[in-house]
């Protein structure tokens, strides 16, 4: 009966694609090629209840996921792995678009780096002399409500990629895009130590799941 139903499954989805199918029915298909002869529906609905949300389930970590009964080794690094993937899928199709002059532009650049990221985590992108982007680093990744980040990491990794001007960003799991009173200090100080320098601090971007704020754009900039 297992097998029929695959079956069926699989050429629905290449009949219809993915945007016919619910969330469980899309976590059902995907452990379908990880978990033989057992009801992968029945785990999907475990999972979601579980992690609540869809995407909480593929930003689990392995270890979380393997909690959840049937749910063995191979099925937890397959759906670990659709979140780092995303990432990886939206940079390389960002490289195709790497002049970053419009905030839209910045802000999706900046999106990019960070899906399926659960922690606090501090981006430099190096820009040259026409905003295109020639590189971008985790300079610093912290707890999921802190982070430390040092002036002199950033003018090194500046330096190292030849940079005209930079791109600070950071994110804030869970939490409010406005900036702290911490996050605008670090930033008048990395401002100031990229000076020295001659590199310009173009724009610091706060990003959460739902929303990006630009430093620039708020005159938190000097």
């Amino acid at each position: 009966m297992h097998e029929g139903h695959r079956e069926r499954v699989r050429k629905r989805f290449i009949k219809e694609g993915i945007d016919s199918f619910e969330q469980h029915q899309i976590l059902e298909l995907i452990l379908f090629y990880a978990i033989p002869r057992k009801d992968t529906n029945e785990i999907a609905h475990r999972l979601l209840e579980k992690f609540g949300t869809f995407s909480r389930v593929l930003e689990a970590e392995p270890k979380d996921l393997m909690q959840i009964p049937d749910v063995g080794e191979n099925a937890a690094c397959l759906l670990s792995l659709f979140a780092g993937v995303f990432r990886v899928y939206s940079q390389d199709k960002m490289k195709k678009k790497t002049v970053l002059n419009h905030l839209e532009d910045i802000f999706a650049y900046v999106r990019s780096l960070y899906h399926g990221r659960l922690y606090e985590t501090f981006f430099l992108i190096s820009l040259d002399a026409q905003n295109r982007a020639l590189h971008s680093e985790i300079i610093m990744e912290g707890t999921i409500d802190e982070i430390a980040v040092y002036p002199r990491l950033v003018v090194e990794a500046a330096l190292r990629h030849k940079a005209y001007s930079v791109i600070i960003a950071h994110n804030h799991p869970g939490g409010s895009v406005m900036p702290s009173k911490v996050d605008v200090e670090a930033t008048r100080h990395i401002a100031k130590a990229l000076k020295t320098i001659d590199i310009g601090l173009k724009d610091h971007i706060i990003v959460t799941n739902e929303n990006c704020l630009s430093f620039r754009e708020m005159k938190l900039l000097n």
